[in-house]
C-alpha cells in the first residue's frame, strides 16, 4: 500500500471515529464543551511524547544536510540546532508578542504544507499562501468557537487577540476551506484534506482549545509526518519501517520529554501550574519548530 492510500484511509478513519466519539459523549456535558479532569497535564505528556516524536529524526536529516555541505563533525549539527532553539527562547523572553505572532504565522504555513502531502515541483508564491491559509484553521477555529478560553491561553503567553472580530475569523475559516478545495483539486488527493479540515472544525466545536489542539497535533499532524518517515525508512514493509522509526525516534523523544519536564518543574515555582504547563508546551514547541522548519527548508532547497 502506498503512502497516499495510507494517508487517505487514516484521514477518513479519524474523522469517522471523532464524529462517533464526540457525539456520543457530548450529551454528558452541559455546556457542550468537553473538558476532562487533569486535561492540561495529560495534554502536556501527549504533546511531549507523541507530538514531538515526528521531529525526533531531525538528527538523521541533519547528517544528510551536513554531507551536502561537506561537514564531517556531526556535533556541529546538534550545536546549531540547540543554538536556534535557545535563540527562540531568549527572544521570546524579551519580545514575547513578536515571537508568538511570527510563530503562529510560521506554524500555520508549516501545518498547511506538511499536512497537504503534496509534492510542490515549482516554487510558487500562490501555493505558499494556500498553505498559510490552509494551516491557519488550527489557530482561527479555537478563536472562533471558544474565543474567551483561547484568548486566555494567548494572554498567558503575553499576547491579546481579543481585538479580532468574529467577521474576520469567519472570513479566515472560509479562506482556509477554499485553500483546501484548491489544493485538493490540484493534487487530486481524493478529498482527504477536506476530511482533515472537517475534523479540525469538529474538534474545536466540541472540545476545549487545548484538547482540540493536542488531538490535532498528536494524532493528525504528528502521525501524518511520522507515516512519511516510516515510508522513507522502509516503503516495502510498513511494520519493519514502524519498528525502525520507533527505535530511531525514541532517544530524542525521551530527551525532549525530560527537558520539558525539568522546565515545567522550574516554571511551576513562579506561575500557577496550568499556566506553567501552557508556557512549556507552546514556548517549547516554538523552540523546536523553528530549527525543524529551517532544517526542512535547507534540505528541500539543496535537493532541487
Amino acid at each position: 500500500m502506498d503512502l497516499y492510500k495510507i494517508n487517505k484511509k487514516y484521514s477518513f478513519f479519524l474523522l469517522l471515529f471523532n464524529i462517533i466519539f464526540l457525539i456520543s459523549i457530548s450529551k454528558y456535558f452541559e455546556n457542550k464543551q468537553i473538558e476532562f479532569q487533569y486535561q492540561t497535564i495529560i495534554c502536556f505528556f501527549l504533546i511531549s511524547i507523541i507530538g514531538v516524536s515526528h521531529g525526533a529524526l531531525d538528527h538523521l536529516k541533519g547528517y544528510k544536510l551536513m554531507k551536502i555541505y561537506k561537514v564531517e563533525n556531526k556535533s556541529y549539527f546538534y550545536l546549531a540546532y540547540i543554538a536556534v532553539s535557545l535563540i527562540v527562547i531568549f527572544t521570546w523572553m524579551i519580545v514575547p508578542e513578536i515571537v508568538l505572532i511570527i510563530f503562529l504565522i510560521v506554524a500555520s504555513y508549516h501545518f498547511g504544507k506538511e499536512d497537504s502531502c503534496v509534492e510542490q515541483n515549482t516554487k510558487s508564491l500562490v501555493y505558499d499562501f494556500l498553505y498559510l491559509f490552509k494551516g491557519s484553521v488550527i489557530i482561527i477555529a479555537p478563536l472562533l468557537f471558544h474565543n474567551e478560553k483561547t484568548n486566555e491561553i494567548f494572554q498567558i503567553l503575553n499576547l491579546d487577540l481579543g481585538f479580532l472580530s468574529s467577521k474576520f475569523l469567519i472570513l479566515m475559516i472560509f479562506l482556509s476551506f477554499i485553500a483546501n478545495i484548491i489544493i485538493t483539486v490540484q493534487s487530486n488527493n481524493g478529498g482527504f484534506l477536506i476530511a482533515d479540515w472537517t475534523n479540525i472544525i469538529l474538534l474545536n466545536v466540541f472540545l476545549s482549545p487545548l484538547i482540540a489542539f493536542t488531538i490535532y497535533f498528536c494524532f493528525l499532524h504528528s502521525v501524518r509526518h511520522s507515516l512519511s518517515l516510516i515510508y522513507e525508512i522502509d516503503s516495502n514493509d510498513f511494520k519493519v519501517g514502524f519498528y525502525k522509526f520507533i527505535r530511531k525516534a525514541l532517544p530524542l523523544t525521551l530527551m525532549t520529554l525530560l527537558l520539558f519536564t525539568i522546565s515545567l518543574y522550574f516554571l511551576a515555582n513562579y506561575y500557577a501550574f496550568d499556566d506553567a504547563v501552557l508556557k512549556v508546551i507552546f514556548i517549547g514547541l516554538a523552540s523546536l519548530t523553528f530549527p525543524h522548519i529551517l532544517l526542512e527548508y535547507l534540505i528541500e532547497k539543496n535537493e532541487k
